[in-house]
């Protein structure tokens, strides 16, 4: 992990100390502040400030945090100044930090050259507000906006100065809950909304005279949601060791209406375009059962136009989505992985569309990919376990072993053609012999083609595929396939068997 992306999560560790709801015992100042050690310290960073108490007020000055990076040969320590935790008199203490809250991220590499990274927090309005008790306290907080500023980074060996310009980033009408309970876990709960999200990167490139890079973006609004558990005395460098000992996280976020503007210009020659979404979401989820991420996104929209692109360029899809789900923790019971891929109703410009096909021939329908896959694996090693991986690398070893794989769902439609299919393999990972080094499968796919002969006829009259060739699709297609139920239809059955054998529609074929 870079040091910006340690940088970051730190200040927002700082910045953002998600909260939740009310209890009727009472916290005080020490309370909360000696939680936001924990907490900080838990994530494995050494802390370090000046606390000063007056009456019912700690101050705390000089705050720095510090931590290894292992897998680096490095270390990362970020400064952040100065907050004070207020007792109220009613059982509850209000956090504050300053409007403009300067923070300092120091990367020491592994030769000890040294970057440091200046931003800038910054808050209009924050309120927050502890509750609770020390072993279940909670937090609530609002404002009417937050923002992080790059400021700048120098070190003593960056070849070329850091370049002018701006990276930033601003929330607007920010409003959270956050719930913290101790036990043999550590339990965070967290709720945050908010109102407008925009962003910001333009600079120049430092190794290329007279180029610059700008990127603005929107997002309409945001949800975010998460629980984590930490155990007590957590390594966040050893998060095999972590996750043995409980540690698991899960998180959503969507978004609303988001868009983005660019613009690549190198040396005179300009990229620009525009992106936009109806909204979208992003779901995370790890612990020793595995590691989940899952992306979606709704009305998605493209244009780019300029440099070496000889005419713009329009597409448009209605749904986008990924995820992958995969096991991290050594076993020898097999554990459940999936992976899909959703490329839903996907246009572009007429404009494009002229270039191989000005007469309108083929269908211009809507365009869709998507497969869903699943299955059983083992591991053999701790994905999440430096020396281990460093193991694998080093002498090439097989990290695990496929032993089932389900195709859930196979959908490719596009000019006129649409190919379904579905099936199940499973593999003998002691037979690396009958298919040439790869474990014997024993399954099937059944498969459905509609509307290709159609789409080749159409190809031929356009002159882009020639006759012979269509002639041996063709002929592919009666080897394998068999008519179906409905014009230019075809369906196939594939087996494929662990002694080698292969057939189709139940003809052997090897």
């Amino acid at each position: 992990m870079g040091f910006f992306t340690r940088a970051a999560t730190s200040a927002m560790a700082i910045s953002i100390v998600l909260t939740g709801s009310a209890s009727f015992a009472d916290v005080s100042a020490q309370d909360v502040w000696t939680d936001w050690k924990t907490y900080l310290e838990s994530s494995g960073y050494r802390v370090e400030a000046s606390e000063a108490q007056s009456g019912g007020t700690l101050n705390i000055t000089d705050l720095t945090m510090s931590i290894d990076i292992p897998e680096e040969d490095s270390a990362l320590m970020v400064e952040l100044g100065r907050m004070s935790f207020s007792e109220n008199g009613d059982g509850t203490v209000d956090v504050a930090l300053p409007s403009v809250m300067p923070i300092a991220a120091v990367f020491t590499g592994p030769e000890g050259e040294v970057v440091r990274t200046e931003m800038e927090y910054t808050h209009t309005g924050l309120t927050m507000t502890a509750s609770g008790s020390s072993e279940d306290m909670s937090y609530v907080y609002a404002a009417a906006e937050m923002g992080l500023r790059l400021v700048g980074v120098t070190g003593d060996d960056m070849g070329e100065p850091f370049p002018d310009g701006t990276a930033q980033m601003t929330i607007a009408d920010v409003a959270g809950t956050n719930r913290v309970k101790t036990g043999n876990l550590r339990s965070i709960d967290q709720k945050m909304s908010s109102g407008a999200l925009s962003y910001e990167i333009d600079f120049e490139d430092p190794e290329t005279p007279d180029s610059r890079v700008m990127i603005k973006g929107l997002l309409a609004g945001t949800d975010f949601a998460a629980t984590t558990m930490m155990p007590p005395d957590m390594d966040a460098s050893d998060m095999s060791a972590a996750m043995t000992a409980g540690f698991a996280a899960e998180g959503k976020m969507t978004y609303r209406d988001g868009s983005t503007r660019f613009s690549f210009d190198e040396e005179g020659s300009v990229v620009e375009g525009t992106t936009s979404s109806d909204g979208g979401s992003l779901d995370i989820a790890m612990s020793g059962d595995g590691l989940t991420y899952a992306l979606s996104a709704s009305g998605m929209n493209v244009s780019m136009a300029g440099g070496d692109i000889p005419l713009p360029i329009e597409l448009a899809m209605q749904q986008a989505g990924f995820n992958l789900t995969i096991p991290v923790a050594k076993s020898d019971e097999e554990q459940e992985f999936a992976f899909g891929l959703n490329m839903g109703d996907f246009t572009m410009s007429d404009l494009i569309w002229g270039i191989f096909d000005p007469g309108g021939q083929l269908p211009r329908d809507p365009a869709t990919i998507a497969l869903d896959l699943g299955g059983k694996a083992k591991l053999f090693y701790d994905l999440f376990d430096p020396e281990q991986m460093e193991a694998v690398e080093s002498e090439g070893a097989i990290p695990g072993e496929i032993n089932a794989l389900d195709i859930n769902g196979l959908t490719v439609r596009a000019a006129g053609a649409e190919l379904t299919g579905e099936g199940a393999f499973t593999f003998d990972n002691t037979d690396l012999e009958t298919y040439d080094g790869m474990p014997a499968p024993d399954g099937a796919v059944d498969l459905k083609l509609t509307g290709a002969n159609g789409l080749l006829d159409t190809l031929i009259a356009m002159g882009l595929v020639p006759e012979d060739q269509a002639m041996g699709v063709r002929m592919m297609m009666g080897l394998f396939a068999v008519p179906g139920e409905g014009e230019d239809s075809l369906t196939s059955k594939i087996e494929v068997k662990s002694d080698g054998q292969i057939l189709a529609n139940g003809q052997r074929i090897k």
